[in-house]
């Protein structure tokens, strides 16, 4: 019995996987080809550095810039993090601790909005790095509750 849920958790572990690098995958189309995203190269350099400024200009002006860039701007960014929270410490036992995810989330939003910048592909900003972070530490946070309900879970049977 217990080979077979040793390879249940190796199937689930490389499907897990396929689905991280999906994910990877279509966020660096998202964040840096998507034209529907206004994703072009070329340009100016466009940056915020003023923490929760764009944050409070998209609520304060939600009917203005319209539901969806309001949608995409504010939840689509802690939206787009939480596979990275939940997926990571899933399929990297060394990776289940918060602040690991945490660091990680960070530095990896770091890299894209530099990258963002310096390519001149969208906007460096402190914000998304914000966002980008919380979408990371929901993503660890409905993983470890996963993980502990399914703990509880096996020690009764």
């Amino acid at each position: 019995m217990k080979s077979l849920n040793r390879k249940t958790k190796e199937i689930i572990r490389v499907l897990l996987w396929i689905f991280f690098i999906i994910y990877m995958v279509a966020l660096t189309y998202f964040l840096f080809f998507s034209e529907r995203f206004g994703r072009v190269m070329g340009g100016e350099y466009r940056y915020n550095l003023q923490l929760f400024r764009e944050i409070r200009r998209f609520i304060v002006y939600r009917r203005e810039v319209g539901f969806t860039s309001f949608m995409i701007n504010i939840v689509g960014n802690v939206v787009a993090f939480i596979p990275f929270g939940f997926i990571l410490p899933a399929i990297s036992p060394r990776n289940r601790k918060f602040l690991n995810i945490a660091l990680l989330s960070f530095e990896l939003t770091l890299s894209i909005e530099i990258m963002q910048l310096v390519l001149q592909v969208g906007t460096f900003d402190v914000d998304d790095i914000f966002m980008n972070l919380m979408g990371g530490i929901i993503g660890y946070i409905l993983f470890a509750v996963g993980h502990r309900c399914i703990s509880g879970f096996k020690k009764r049977f």
